[in-house]
């Protein structure tokens, strides 16, 4: 799939969102501060940054587990915080959530036939023998068994208890699903596991992913389109190969040159960029651009304003001022005519 180009139905519209944490004494975590993309239908849209980016906040936001301080969630062509009563509910079950940690999303004293099972209570989907047969079909369309059912939480490995999560999200037949790092407590070899079950259900059913990780070999690999976070701005948002071939913010062409080269043998080799300092306190961040303390390529005018998101190459979107005109004249004109030339 080549992503935006073969969707051209929008099933999630996130517009100027914020999403800020009061602290005492005045001070506010800016979580996340003024993302705007759109996920299509059938596609998935990996979102990635390092820890503490906002990317996990901006999947709580989409689904209702944290109101948004500003803007726009608009789900099906509706605003999901405008949402009540019966079209309420029926959000709730057309947009499910896989949660990272698998240990901690399960509850230790229900069985797995009524963890699964909980969604098709409160929809009233299905009852009695229904009931169990449904799970069931569940269980094994995850790869587990019948005999899984009247187990506890405590009794699976890692891997299981993700499969059980995933199970858990399916029951109510949802359209779009947000997985928040649904592999990074999980051993690398169950992580492809687990992996290639979410790409073999979206086949089968047709579903929407917004895949939240920090493992960019993972993503690419999973991804339709990828977005890239930093310190709760979005940076860059491309086609997943064209991110990955022809990186264009100077922190995704950092993140992207971590990544190990499978074939030693490639003559294509990217030299390893080491980002200096640590990252802002998303309490006080930077002024103009967030990333302008940590970047190799700041100019004077990234820390007086900043950069506006904008589409530079086709489905190619970008925030920084090395793309903007503007900001590049001025700079050329501070320099004066002897450094421009």
């Amino acid at each position: 799939m080549s992503g935006i180009e073969t969707h051209v139905e929008k099933i999630l519209e996130v517009k100027s969102v914020k999403k800020h944490f009061k602290l005492g004494k005045g001070q506010v975590v800016q979580a996340v501060d003024n993302v705007s993309f759109d996920v299509y239908k059938g596609e998935t849209l990996g979102l990635v940054g390092e820890s503490g980016c906002g990317k996990s906040t901006i999947g709580r936001t989409i689904i209702r587990l944290y109101k948004a301080t500003e803007g726009e969630i608009l789900f099906k062509g509706k605003d999901v915080n405008r949402l009540k009563g019966k079209e309420l509910k029926r959000f709730n079950r057309e947009m499910q959530m896989i949660f990272q940690d698998p240990y901690a999303s399960l509850n230790p004293r229900m069985t797995v036939l009524d963890i699964i099972a909980e969604g098709l209570d409160i929809h009233d989907l299905a009852s009695g023998k229904a009931r169990r047969e449904k799970v069931v079909e569940l269980l094994k369309t995850v790869g587990l068994n019948e005999e899984h059912a009247d187990r506890f939480p405590h009794e699976f490995s890692g891997g299981q208890r993700q499969r059980i999560g995933i199970a858990r999200a399916l029951a109510v037949d949802p359209d779009f699903i947000i997985a928040d790092e649904p592999i990074s407590a999980l051993d690398v070899s169950i992580q492809a596991q687990v992996v290639n079950l979410m790409k073999k259900l979206q086949r089968e059913k047709g579903l929407t992913y917004l895949f939240i990780a920090h493992d960019l070999s993972m993503v690419k690999y999973i991804s339709d389109r990828v977005g890239v976070m930093y310190l709760g701005n979005l940076v860059e948002l491309a086609d997943s190969q064209e991110l990955y071939d022809n990186p264009m913010h100077p922190y995704t062409e950092a993140l992207l040159s971590a990544v190990p080269i499978p074939d030693p043998n490639v003559e294509k080799r990217r030299e390893r960029i080491i980002l200096k300092g640590d990252v802002p306190s998303p309490i006080n961040p930077p002024s103009g651009c967030r990333f302008r303390t940590r970047c190799p390529k700041a100019m004077d005018i990234c820390a007086e304003v900043t950069p506006v998101w904008q589409q530079v190459r086709p489905l190619h979107w970008v925030s920084c001022h090395l793309y903007q005109e503007d900001s590049l004249k001025k700079e050329e004109a501070k320099k004066g005519p002897v450094a421009a030339r």
